[in-house]
């Protein structure tokens, strides 16, 4: 069966002898960059409104993969768009946006087996997109000679907004274990190593990462796991908004536009805020709802698979730093003088403790205690004199991207490429040893970037 007919329009010319690739689901068309070669927006799996993805079926004809992949339909968030210098990059949106794009070195060859990343972006489940410019793996891929794979999934009310009836929960999960099935049958193609696949993801997407390792097919997915800055301390207890996040978007439609549907996403997420710091990451996985078990069984499920998972985890130093420029009354007090940078240094740090270190630890724990294998880093890096510090997100510049895709970026105002580039790539190094499988010292530091540990 040829590919699917509605794909974006090709915006890379391949040249004129194109990489092409074989994999059991049809042939591939991709394109050389640089350092490394492409093959991107292929579709992984295909899902009408509120209903869970199937896999796209195999083709005949040649696929050209020179296409980013479509973002999934959502509101633009400024405050992110300017610390992080970020934009939808041109790139497409279409609720349709089951797609993944490969990185892959220039010389790499079908069957060379090397370790395979595949990353879910952040962006607390309502935005971002897989092939944003500031997550380009290339950097990566390049520095590393491994293969990463980068999903695109359902966000918000498409992606994870469940009632238990109409619309099920967790499509957006769904959407990523079909991901990591479509790699796990074809990366080999690609010359990646099918049983040395590494999870990993930042913010709500490394909470992702933590919950597909609570699903029934984790073990068979994924080889190990790096949780990035993942907001665990706030994903318990969440049913009665979840519950209330419903009620306010009850008139949404399988036939509404979708661009309607976004417009009363953000007008429900205004519902919720009685809800606290629960709100801040209004939508999520759902416990009970296919594939995750109960909200009570969902440690067990980490203990059973805890063996066969080896886990990285852990967050930046002051990580809700990121967002207290959103808060015009907390900026008052934090104006004070004298007392005001102390108010703000016990706010940030009993805040990051309680959504980020506590419940790292205890899932870093309880994952050594199962069997597993797990450890727990801190990123201490930040721009010289940034008044953002080591916030939410500072790892994502020393992981991906280049120059130009961060030049704008608030969060390393102050920091020259060249300090960002000596910290990437230190980091960059530490990802890919624990992707290779290669243990980690039980302590180890990155001055003035990162140290970690053995749980």
């Amino acid at each position: 069966m040829d590919p699917p007919s509605d794909r974006p329009a090709e915006t890379r010319t391949p040249l004129t002898a194109p990489p092409t690739f074989t994999p059991p689901c049809g042939p591939i068309t991709g394109w050389a960059d640089r350092a490394v070669l492409r093959a991107t927006g292929i579709p992984y799996a295909h899902a009408h409104r509120f209903s869970a993805p199937t896999p796209v079926a195999d083709w005949s004809t040649p696929l050209a993969a020179t296409s980013w992949s479509p973002g999934c339909p959502q509101a633009p968030v400024k405050f992110f768009e300017r610390v992080l210098g970020a934009t939808s990059d041109g790139l497409d949106q279409d609720e349709h946006c089951q797609h993944l794009s490969i990185t892959l070195p220039t010389d790499v060859r079908p069957g060379a087996g090397l370790p395979v990343m595949v990353w879910i972006h952040g962006g607390s489940y309502a935005s971002g997109a897989g092939d944003l410019a500031i997550m380009d793996p290339a950097p990566l891929v390049a520095q590393e000679h491994l293969v990463v794979v980068s999903v695109t999934y359902r966000l918000g009310l498409f992606g994870y907004l469940g009632d238990g009836g109409n619309r099920p929960a967790n499509l957006g999960l769904l959407d990523q274990i079909a991901a990591l099935r479509w790699v796990q049958r074809n990366i080999a193609a690609f010359g990646g190593n099918p049983g040395n696949v590494t999870v990993f993801g930042q913010s709500a997407g490394g909470d992702a990462v933590a919950h597909l390792m609570a699903t029934p097919e984790a073990a068979g997915l994924l080889r190990r796991a790096i949780i990035q800055s993942a907001p665990l301390g706030i994903t318990r207890g969440r049913a009665k908004m979840y519950k209330a996040m419903a009620e306010a978007t009850r008139d949404v439609t399988p036939e509404m536009p979708a661009a309607d549907v976004v417009a009363r996403q953000t007008a429900a997420t205004r519902r919720i805020l009685r809800f606290g710091l629960k709100a801040a990451m209004p939508f999520g996985t759902q416990y009970g709802h296919d594939p995750l078990p109960s909200e009570n069984a969902v440690p067990a499920a980490w203990e059973a698979v805890a063996p066969d998972i080896d886990v990285l985890i852990g967050h930046t130093s002051e990580e809700v730093r990121l967002f207290l420029p959103t808060l015009p009354a907390f900026h008052r007090i934090t104006a004070i003088p004298l007392v005001g940078e102390l108010i703000r240094r016990a706010v940030v740090a009993a805040f990051t403790t309680a959504v980020y270190t506590r419940p790292a630890k205890r899932f870093a724990r309880r994952h050594t205690r199962a069997g597993g294998r797990a450890h727990r880093y801190l990123i201490t890096f930040s721009a010289p004199g940034n008044d953002h510090g080591a916030a939410h997100t500072i790892d994502l510049p020393l992981l991906f991207g280049d120059e130009k895709a961060w030049q704008h970026a608030e969060l390393i105002a102050g920091a020259t490429w060249a300090q960002i580039t000596e910290a990437a790539t230190a980091l960059r190094h530490l990802w890919a040893e624990f992707a290779r499988g290669h243990p980690l010292p039980d302590r180890g530091d990155i001055p003035g970037v990162l140290h970690h540990r053995r749980a």
